[in-house]
């Protein structure tokens, strides 16, 4: 009997992609129990930044198991999170001279917007939030306001109220012009539109289709937030942790956001978690338990997240993430210069490259072409036309390269097959 057929619920979709019951991970690599090897380029959408089962995370975890430590704290003190804590400050926020407090929330990334939003409107008094074309953050109410996908939010049920949007910087409307409307809107009393609590952005847009914001449109959007008294969140959830070759996706934008939403790839190896980093000034607002969640003390998380750390304990593993994200670049550059009648782009950032191929089916094809040769990945953006590229960042470069080797071939295939159809 298929048990998940006809037991699971309908609404199960990675599932139907890649029709195959996996029972190990090593690093980028997957094995199904019929023993087929994957080459994995979509590390669980960003949260195996570190890739599948990391021996350092691994034996932290079993060591802290067998010494009979508390797993489950709600939000009560523990070793583990104070490591958690003070790796951080140290690691990541006092190099750069950041100054945040740490909020963690139930482990999942669409509980860390919720959380943003909820304090941008409690510093503010005002209703409204401002998201952008393309814009994923979540699925529960809240977060799902935010989220621009059509089929995402005709599943609410409910109207999603108090979100606004605005062109992405990348689509039609977008760009720097855009924000300037809103800037003469909020500045005319009889405009009938009032300034916003927040707005919340990705500066790489990835579920969306790997939109990558500029420096200097974030440095505009920046600017507008603080001219009317609006909070900037930027949601790093997927693109954050490593994943472009610095550990925020915006270290190199020059903007100081307000919030800043984490989860995804902050919890080491898998083990959930989420965090936001806030400014000192804003989280005051906050009272003892307004944004409780039961796991906010998931032990097993602090403790694969630490180890996480220790690969931003210098630049070495940053550096080689750019190399491998410049060798993922010129990869994808290849297969779009190969195809010029069909005007393929490649965009992205670090380690999170794809190549938008300006047809869904081709390719959604194209990825079960390459799931039926041992390799993973993704389609995303509007229609699923987008390519996206995330294996774990500790990838190793044979891997890499024949995960690589696979999708050439994939393309070349269903390209045949596309102009034969024809």
């Amino acid at each position: 009997m298929d048990w998940f057929a006809t037991y699971e619920s309908d609404i199960r979709a990675y599932s139907r992609v890649y029709p195959a019951v996996f029972v190990k991970g090593d690093n980028a690599r997957q094995t199904d129990e019929e023993g087929r090897e994957y080459i994995d380029f979509y590390a669980g959408a960003g949260v195996l930044n570190f890739g599948h089962n990391n021996p350092g995370m691994t034996t932290a975890i079993v060591d802290y198991l067998q010494s009979g430590g508390v797993i489950h704290t709600l939000d009560m003190m523990t070793p583990p999170k104070r490591e958690f804590i003070k790796a951080f400050v140290e690691t990541i926020l006092k190099p750069r001279e950041m100054d945040y407090k740490l909020q963690f929330m139930g482990p999942t990334g669409t509980n860390a917007v919720e959380a943003a939003l909820k304090l941008a409107r409690k510093v503010t008094q005002r209703e409204t939030v401002v998201s952008f074309t393309q814009g994923f953050h979540g699925m529960t109410l809240g977060a799902l306001s935010c989220t621009a996908n059509h089929y995402f939010r005709q599943a609410a049920g409910v109207p999603l109220l108090n979100v606004s949007r605005c062109p992405f910087e990348t689509h039609q409307g977008g760009g720097i012009q855009a924000l300037d409307t809103l800037r003469a809107m909020y500045q005319n009393t009889s405009s009938g539109v009032e300034a916003p609590a927040a707005f919340i952005v990705e500066t790489i847009q990835a579920e969306g289709g790997v939109n990558v914001a500029s420096k200097e449109w974030m440095q505009a959007l920046q600017t507008l937030c603080q001219d009317f008294g609006s909070l900037l969140i930027v949601d790093d959830i997927q693109a954050g942790c490593g994943r472009t070759g610095q550990y925020f996706s915006f270290d190199d934008l020059g903007v100081e956001p307000d919030i800043i939403t984490l989860a995804k790839g902050l919890g080491g190896m898998g083990t959930p978690m989420a965090m936001n980093l806030v400014k000192p000034e804003h989280d005051k607002h906050w009272l003892p338990g307004e944004h409780t969640g039961t796991f906010r003390g998931q032990n097993i998380s602090f403790i694969a997240g630490r180890e996480a750390l220790r690969y931003f304990e210098d630049d070495t593993f940053m550096l080689e993430t750019q190399a491998k994200g410049e060798m993922m670049r010129q990869e994808l550059q290849e297969i779009a210069d190969s195809y010029p009648e069909h005007d393929f782009v490649v965009r992205g950032k670090g380690m999170m490259q794809a190549i938008d191929v300006g047809n869904g089916t081709l390719s959604k094809a194209i990825a079960k072409d390459c799931f039926e040769n041992g390799m993973l990945f993704g389609p995303c953006g509007v229609g699923g036309e987008v390519m996206k590229m995330i294996p774990p960042l500790t990838i190793p470069e044979k891997d890499l390269k024949q995960g690589f080797i696979i999708l050439k071939e994939a393309v070349d295939r269903q390209i045949k097959l596309l102009s034969k159809a024809k």
